[in-house]
């Protein structure tokens, strides 16, 4: 027996030129998208942040099992925590595991193991994958659902006018112990919010983006 349907909502119908004006409008906003690393201390009210969270938890996701956790932090205790673990890690990952290959790919991006921003920046938000629900339930797709919710989140706060660096040391285990989170969570992201300093740069090498017809092919 099919589950209980209820009529699709919240749908218009537009015309072509519609279409293809507003989807030329998020190219525009969204080219203008950088990862960056300096940050301001600038505030950002909470509910801007919530917002945001709660577009993010909108996204399309396995049998709607929702498989994510979304932990807001602004306290300085805690990004002081936040940092000093995810500075440790990145010693021991450019101290030597990481493999050559993949230093040398990281290399025009300037990085290295201090990440102040994660002190600076006015919000921390660790992205957390459940792989189990709250009463053992398996839950199904749920890389890709906590992926495209993450990127919706990125999306929505870029058009919010805030800077975003989704940052990943790994392992990032300290985020469940600094957190309050489950061994059945898995730490995907550490998401650094707010607004680009003044003299904020980006790299040169981050501008180099693929053309059209090396991302896809279209058949009709």
């Amino acid at each position: 027996m099919s589950e209980e349907q209820v009529p699709l909502t919240g749908y218009r119908s537009v015309s072509d030129e519609e279409m293809a004006a507003v989807s030329k409008d998020m190219l525009a906003m969204l080219r203008k998208r950088r990862t960056v690393r300096d940050f301001s201390d600038k505030p950002v009210p909470r509910d801007v942040i919530e917002t945001a969270i709660k577009a993010a938890a909108t996204a399309p996701n396995g049998a709607n099992q929702q498989p994510w956790h979304f932990a807001a932090i602004s306290n300085s205790h805690m990004k002081r925590r936040i940092c000093e673990a995810a500075e440790e890690e990145e010693r021991a990952f450019y101290g030597g595991r990481a493999s050559d290959e993949w230093l040398d790919a990281l290399a025009p991006l300037g990085t290295d193991a201090s990440k102040p921003f994660l002190e600076t920046a006015p919000w921390l938000i660790a992205i957390f994958a459940q792989k189990k629900g709250p009463n053992g339930e398996k839950h199904y797709y749920v890389t890709e659902s906590v992926g495209i919710a993450i990127g919706m989140l990125i999306a929505t706060l870029h058009a919010a006018g805030l800077a975003t660096l989704t940052h990943t040391p790994a392992p990032m285990n300290f985020l469940r112990e600094i957190c309050g989170r489950p061994t059945s969570e898995k730490p995907l992201v550490l998401l650094v919010v707010g607004h680009p300093a003044e003299d904020a740069t980006v790299p040169a090498h981050a501008l180099e983006k693929k053309t059209f017809d090396e991302i896809a092919k279209v058949w009709v």
